[in-house]
């Protein structure tokens, strides 16, 4: 579960968030919707420790207790992120000099594991995800729905408990878009991460298990 309570943010004299508190539970789909400019890649970053907050807190809740992000040490916090959240962007980011399993082991491997063991994991991932036959391949050797679809298992190799997507789909066609959608939802039955998703697309959000609409920086309420 995550706790998100109070959250407040402004970049110089712009207010972007205005104290927004939420909860995401366990294997939730949660759809994060609003008008551009509303604050929602900013609450996602947060979230995501990616960015600090200038008042409020996030707290993830497991078996071993709560951790409040903000109060962990740089390290600690690196530590955490790296084992904890999974991360999916617009852009697949994928570095152009790896191959695909490299590409998707890399988070394993920055967190210290074994290279054998890393790229197991990653092979395991990819076949999942129909791409058992493009391993040794490069991202500019790929569709641009398979290299989304890398991303999403390089988000989920160190088997984190929430995916954190910001607009994930947005650069996709209609049917790697549908393919995409289908396959977050294929993944929380498979393997219970939550999902929380920036995202301006319509049946995306309607699928979700719960809206949060911002406007202004606020919960729409509305």
């Amino acid at each position: 579960m995550i706790q998100v309570a109070d959250i407040r943010k402004r970049f110089d004299s712009l207010e972007v968030l205005r104290g927004v508190s939420l909860t995401v539970g366990n294997s939730e789909v949660v759809a994060i919707v609003g008008p551009s400019g509303a604050g929602k890649t900013t609450l996602l970053q947060i979230m995501g420790s990616l960015e600090r907050p200038d008042g409020g807190s996030v707290t993830y809740v497991d078996s071993s207790g709560p951790t409040n992000i903000f109060d962990l040490s740089p390290r600690r916090l690196a530590e955490f992120r790296n084992r904890r959240i999974g991360f999916v962007f617009q852009l697949h980011n994928l570095l152009p000099e790896f191959t695909l399993e490299e590409n998707v082991a890399l988070p394993a491997l920055i967190g210290g594991d074994r290279r054998a063991d890393a790229l197991g994991r990653a092979r395991q991932l990819l076949d999942y995800m129909g791409l058992a036959g493009r391993l040794t391949h490069r991202p500019a050797q790929l569709s641009g729905g398979e290299r989304q679809r890398a991303a999403v298992a390089r988000a989920l190799i160190n088997n984190p408990a929430v995916i954190l997507a910001d607009e994930p789909s947005g650069a996709l066609d209609s049917a790697n878009r549908n393919e995409l959608h289908r396959l977050f939802f294929d993944l929380r039955r498979d393997r219970g991460q939550s999902f929380v998703i920036v995202t301006h697309d319509l049946d995306l959000a309607a699928a979700a298990d719960r809206q949060i609409r911002l406007r202004d920086g606020l919960l729409d309420q509305s």
